[in-house]
C-alpha cells in the first residue's frame, strides 16, 4: 500500500494553470526546501503551479527532515534496505503524480520533475519508467541509480537537464557525465548538461537560469 505524500504548493502567478513543476527535495530536507525557487521561476513561468511533496520517511537525527530512501554510508542501513526503501518510495511518488494529474486536470506533458540530490535520483529513476512521458526532468546534484537496468526498463524518454557543481563534496561531480552517458546509451536524444563553476552541493543563480531556459525552451513552459 502506498503512502500519501504531504505537499506544499504555490499557485500560478497568472491565476491560470497551464503547467506544473514538482520539486523533489534532497535527503534530510523537506518540501519547503525547494519552494523558495517558485518565486523567481514563477516570474517567468506565470501559468505554472509549483508543488513540493515531503518524502515519505522521517530522516533519523534531522528534525522535520525526510528521506526518499535510506543511505547506507550516512545512516548505517544495508544496501538491501536502501534498495527496498527506494522501491517503496518509487511507488509512493508514482501514486502522488497520478493523483496530482487527476486532481489538477494536468496531462503528463504539462509536468516537469525538478529534483535536487536524492530528489534528482528519484526523478531520473521514476520518469523514464512511467507509461506517459512528462515534459522534462531537471536533475540538480544527483546521480542515476541502477543505470544497468535502464535500457531494459525504460518506457519513455523525456528531455533531461543534468546540473552539478564542480566542487560538490556530497555527490561527486563525475555523476553528471556518468548519468549523461547512461541515458544516451539507453536511447535518449535530448540530454543537456551544465556544470556550476565553483559551486558545491547546491543550486546557484546560473544553474537556476539554465533550468528556467530548459523548461521554457525544451518543455514548452
Amino acid at each position: 500500500m502506498t503512502r500519501v505524500l504531504t505537499a506544499r504548493r504555490k499557485e500560478p502567478v497568472s491565476g491560470e494553470k497551464r503547467s506544473c513543476v514538482v520539486f523533489l527535495h534532497g535527503y534530510g530536507a523537506n518540501g519547503k526546501d525547494l519552494m523558495g525557487l517558485a518565486d523567481p521561476l514563477g516570474e517567468h513561468m506565470p501559468d505554472t503551479l509549483f508543488v513540493a511533496p515531503d518524502a515519505p520517511e522521517a530522516c533519523a537525527g534531522v528534525p522535520n527532515g525526510f528521506q526518499w530512501f535510506p543511505i547506507p554510508w550516512i545512516d548505517g542501513s544495508s544496501e538491501e534496505e536502501a534498495m527496498a526503501g527506494m522501491a517503496r518510495a518509487v511507488d509512493d511518488l508514482n501514486a502522488f503524480l497520478d493523483a496530482l494529474m487527476v486532481d489538477q486536470d494536468l496531462l503528463p506533458e504539462q509536468v516537469v520533475l525538478f529534483g535536487f540530490s536524492q530528489g534528482s535520483m528519484m526523478s531520473l529513476h521514476v520518469a523514464p519508467r512511467r507509461e506517459d512521458a512528462v515534459a522534462g526532468i531537471v536533475a540538480f546534484s544527483g546521480r542515476l541509480v541502477s543505470p544497468e537496468t535502464l535500457k531494459d526498463e525504460v518506457r519513455v524518454r523525456p528531455p533531461v537537464l543534468l546540473v552539478h557543481g564542480d566542487q560538490d563534496d556530497v555527490v561527486p561531480p563525475q555523476s553528471l557525465p556518468a548519468a549523461a552517458e547512461a541515458l544516451q546509451e539507453a536511447g535518449w536524444k535530448e540530454v543537456y548538461a551544465h556544470v556550476m563553476k565553483g559551486t558545491g552541493h547546491g543550486i546557484d543563480t546560473e544553474g537556476l537560469s539554465v533550468s528556467l531556459a530548459f523548461m521554457r525552451e525544451k518543455c514548452g513552459f
